[in-house]
């Protein structure tokens, strides 16, 4: 199982660190209300750092390699899913 969370984590990196580096405020968890409202791009650096190292921690401990294409699989299952459910959650942020 923590291949799939390695993937969570490791794609959920993007979306708050590339917000956070354009100084751009973005929904976080620690926001009001948390995941709907908006937070610092300081607050959204440090979340995706967060999710940075967590990801590292379960992508080593899971042995994920392209030797092992099961782990490798579930990984990317991760990744999918977190991204499909960033894009349909945050479809609502602000429009310009």
């Amino acid at each position: 199982m923590p291949h799939f969370f390695a993937g969570v984590f490791l794609a959920n990196v993007v979306p708050h660190y590339v917000n956070g580096i354009s100084g751009d405020a973005f929904p976080s968890p620690f926001a009001d209300p948390p995941g709907k409202g908006l937070s610092s791009s300081l607050v959204n650096i440090l979340w995706a750092l967060f999710n940075l190292v967590v990801g590292y921690f379960l992508f080593k401990g899971g042995k994920i390699n392209s030797k092992n294409k099961l782990t490798l699989l579930i990984f990317f299952i991760g990744i999918a899913l977190i991204s499909i459910m960033c894009s349909m959650t945050f479809a609502e942020k602000v429009k310009l």
